[in-house]
Formats: C-alpha cells, sequence, structure tokens
C-alpha cells in the first residue's frame, strides 16, 4: 500500500508539471482562430480581402450585381476600391487651357500634325445644348443637307414651344402625324419617340450621360433606334467635349488619316487606332485638324485640275 501511494504521489506531480508547461506554451503560442464568418456574403471581400476562397466568391459576386451595361442603379454600399465609378470628364475640349494642353501634346508625339496645327487655329467646341435636346438634334440632321436639316429643326423647335420645350415628354405627347407636319419622317419619329422612352424609364438621363465613360456611354446610346457608332462619337466630340474620341468610322477622319500618313488605301478601324495612338488622350482634337486637311483638300482640288 506505502508502494502504490508513493507511485500514485509521483504520477500526480508530473502531470501537474506537464499540464503546467502547456499551458505556458498555449499563452506563448496561441493556436489560430478561424476567420469569423460574415453576415452578408454579398460582401465578404470587403472584410477578408486576404481569403483566396471569399476572393474568388467576391468575384462572381459582382459580376451578377454589377453589370456593364443592364443594370439601371449602382450596387448598393459598394465600396469605391472594389467597384469602379464611372469616369468623371471634369477636364472638356471646350476649355482653353485644355486645347493648349491638346495642341502640346500633339505637336511632341506627332510631327505630321504638327504641321497642321501651325497651319489652321486652334478647334473650337462651343456647343452647351442639354445632353437630350443635342441627341434629338443629331437625330433629325441624320441624312440630311444641313441646309435643308436645319429648316426641318427650326421648325420642329418652334412646335415644342422653343428650345426649352424640348423634353421627353413634349415629344411623347407628339404624334407621329404632327412630326410628320414639320418635315419629321416616320422613321425619325419613331426614333425620337424612344429615345424619349428611356428617359422617361429612366433608362437615361441627362445626369447619368454626363457622368458615363466614353465605351459605357457608346453601349447605352447605340441601344437607343437610330442611334449608331457615329451618331455617338459625334455626340461625344461636339456635344459632350470628350477629348479622346477617336471616330473610326467617320470618312473624313479615315480620308485624312490617309492623306496625312501617306497610305496606299482607306484605313480601316483597326489601322485607325494603331496610326492615332500616338495622339492619345486628345484623339478628338486630332480628328478635328483631320476635318480641316480634307477641307482644305477639296477647296484646292478643282483648282488644280483646271491647271
Amino acid at each position: 500500500m506505502r508502494i502504490n501511494s508513493l507511485i500514485e504521489g509521483r504520477l500526480c506531480s508530473a502531470c501537474s508539471r506537464f499540464s503546467h508547461s502547456m499551458a505556458k506554451r498555449t499563452r506563448i503560442n496561441p493556436p489560430p482562430r478561424s476567420p469569423p464568418v460574415a453576415a452578408d456574403t454579398t460582401f465578404a471581400s470587403h472584410n477578408a480581402p486576404s481569403s483566396s476562397t471569399i476572393s474568388f466568391r467576391s468575384r462572381k459576386i459582382r459580376k451578377v450585381i454589377n453589370p456593364a451595361i443592364t443594370s439601371k442603379e449602382p450596387p448598393v454600399n459598394a465600396s469605391s476600391e472594389s467597384s469602379p465609378q464611372p469616369l468623371a470628364i471634369t477636364k472638356p475640349s471646350s476649355l482653353e487651357p485644355e486645347i493648349n494642353q491638346a495642341l502640346q501634346h500633339l505637336r511632341n508625339s506627332d510631327p505630321l500634325l504638327a504641321a497642321l496645327i501651325d497651319k489652321y487655329n486652334p478647334p473650337t467646341f462651343d456647343s452647351q445644348s442639354p445632353p437630350f435636346q443635342s441627341l434629338v438634334k443629331s437625330i433629325l440632321y441624320q441624312q440630311l443637307a444641313t441646309k435643308a436639316a436645319k429648316s426641318i429643326y427650326d421648325r420642329f423647335i418652334t412646335l415644342c414651344g422653343g428650345d426649352s420645350g424640348v423634353s421627353p415628354e413634349t415629344l411623347l405627347a407628339l404624334s407621329a402625324q404632327q412630326l410628320r407636319q414639320v418635315g419629321v419622317s416616320g422613321r425619325k419619329a419613331s426614333y425620337l419617340h424612344d429615345l424619349s422612352e428611356k428617359y422617361t424609364k429612366g433608362d437615361l438621363s441627362d445626369a447619368s450621360i454626363l457622368a458615363m465613360d466614353d465605351d459605357m456611354l457608346l453601349a447605352r446610346l447605340i441601344m437607343v433606334k437610330g442611334i449608331g457608332v457615329w451618331s455617338v462619337h459625334m455626340f461625344m466630340i461636339f456635344s459632350l467635349h470628350r477629348p479622346d474620341v477617336l471616330p473610326v468610322g467617320d470618312l473624313g477622319v479615315r480620308k485624312g488619316v490617309q492623306v496625312l500618313y501617306g497610305l496606299k488605301e482607306l484605313p480601316k478601324p483597326l489601322q485607325m487606332e494603331q496610326a492615332c495612338e500616338k495622339w492619345r488622350p486628345y484623339r478628338s482634337i486630332g480628328s478635328w485638324y483631320m476635318w480641316r486637311l480634307m477641307e482644305a483638300k477639296a477647296l484646292t482640288g478643282p483648282a488644280k485640275k483646271k491647271k
């Protein structure tokens, strides 16, 4: 019995020392805790950006809640770091300092264009009409000579009660027959009504148009009947004064690039992008000089033929 008591006492002492040692190690090197489970998995990436599993799920979710075109509203509570915000156009090409900076950049980046810049006056982009009215005017002017288009547009403005009366509600209240009486074709009347409907439904607005970047704006506007890529490019350059728009489908700009660089054939869109890459971020200004170049060539062409 005495021997058993002695053995039990030694075992208890050894167990006590072992427990004390394990407790000490636990305090020094505590085991890693598992991360807390986010209550809302939609925004899990904001809480634990280092977790590869959550990060992968987050990318899938963002594609659903923030589509490029179809979504009408931005995702709720999305942070500016994970959800890119629309590009704010803070330096329109209608501002003199921006024009001067653009001209200096184009002179330095393209010696051939520099010669045109020195030859012609600086470009001007003076239109101050609201986006909706500018889009309406763009539709009415399509495929018409300038004089005929202006005559129809003036009658249309009178029908609306003046410039301030050109609104989505006004256009929807006008029938196709009323629009035809001032010279608007039935097809263009349907275009105007489609544009107005997209405004009244909230698909478009003057504020959203001003806030969108160029790619998003192009994607949204070509969904309107009667508005194609070329129309959007002209709208961005002359109405919104966006500084870096290259209208690859415009015949005048294409011919200008062909003449400027001595190309054998009219450049295609991809060739236009490549040839004018050096103009970034002022391709609108470079395009403006292509129009001036072709206007001058048209004026001097007949004189050369007579000789």
